[in-house]
């Protein structure tokens, strides 16, 4: 077994999606479904036409449950919410698909406005000196064992679920990975952090969104990627990596093409193969190529340069096509 490549699609995804996948060379896709499509006759027809296609359903997230502040902040309906958590599980169990995402982070992906630019593309930046500007997101500061509390009981009543059904919870980090946003802690914003939260899971089912963009984005803070990259992946905890590269650590950081950021992202890749990882990569965000390149230019442009580092790996690894 080898690792994949994967792209997404929309939860409907259409046949011209999946022949661009295809012709493409992913082996695998991911989508994120809303709740209308979370019941067992949704997720194994979707599951069954990219089967169809000669694709490999890889995961499938619901932002309704994971990202939920509800959850996340011990709100009002927080058990029912993790009880529905619990049903997608028993769902995506029924329909043969085997790997959920999750983050900690109930008010999302946090950015400045799109000032950035990698060779003259638009893309996402982000300056940490406006975001801590903006005001309490759910009307308090809430402390960080707070926020660790409400993991530890989530666990308590997912793990168990998780581990009947076979779904492993792929957690993603926090992004931008800093202290705190919006008055609430950001839970997973280093290695450390990572490590307390599979101590506090206590099972294999809790595994890991390794995105290099986030541990690129935190710098020394966050932990040395390469050897965070090689401990996780010896260690069985990554279901799938997301690729992505930025132009330098915060407190200020553009998102870039893969090839034009502060990391060379071939050690990386390498690391993958070395350790025999058998997830999926997938391209994370990317910078936005003009109009006239056409839609999905951007992911063409990153998966191609992924495949090539894939291939360079392998060759220098002795690893057999």
């Amino acid at each position: 077994m080898k690792l994949k490549l994967s792209v997404s699609i929309s939860p409907r995804a259409t046949d011209d999606e999946l022949l661009f996948a295809r012709q493409l060379g992913a082996e695998c896709v991911y989508t994120w479904v809303p709740d209308s499509h979370m019941d067992v006759a949704s997720l194994t027809e979707l599951r069954q036409k990219v089967d169809d296609a000669g694709l490999v359903l890889h995961n499938v997230g619901n932002m309704g449950v994971g990202k939920c502040d509800k959850i996340q902040l011990a709100l009002p309906e927080r058990d029912e919410r993790i009880e529905a958590f619990k049903q997608f599980l028993r769902n995506l169990s029924a329909a043969g698909i085997h790997i959920t995402t999750f983050t900690w982070e109930q008010a999302a992906v946090w950015s400045s406005e799109n000032r950035g630019s990698s060779r003259g593309a638009s893309a996402r930046c982000v300056e940490m000196h406006e975001l801590e500007q903006r005001p309490f997101t759910h009307g308090r500061e809430y402390s960080e064992e707070e926020i660790w509390d409400n993991f530890a009981y989530f666990m308590g009543e997912i793990i168990p679920v998780a581990e009947e059904t076979g779904v492993r919870l792929a957690l993603h980090p926090n992004d931008p990975p800093v202290r705190i946003l919006g008055g609430v802690p950001c839970l997973i914003n280093s290695f450390d952090s990572y490590k307390r939260a599979f101590e506090i899971a206590d099972s294999h089912a809790l595994g890991m969104e390794f995105c290099t963009g986030c541990w690129l984005e935190g710098g020394d803070r966050f932990g040395h990627v390469e050897a965070g990259l090689r401990w996780c992946s010896e260690q069985g905890r990554i279901c799938l990596v997301h690729f992505r590269n930025v132009s330098a650590p915060l407190p200020n950081f553009t998102e870039t093409f893969l090839d034009n950021g502060y990391k060379d992202m071939y050690p990386l890749m390498r690391i993958l193969v070395e350790t025999k990882f058998e997830g999926t990569v997938t391209l994370d965000h990317t910078p936005n190529f003009v109009q006239h390149a056409g839609r999905g230019s951007g992911t063409a442009y990153a998966i191609g340069y992924i495949r090539a580092l894939l291939e360079r790996a392998e060759a220098e690894c002795g690893v057999e096509g």
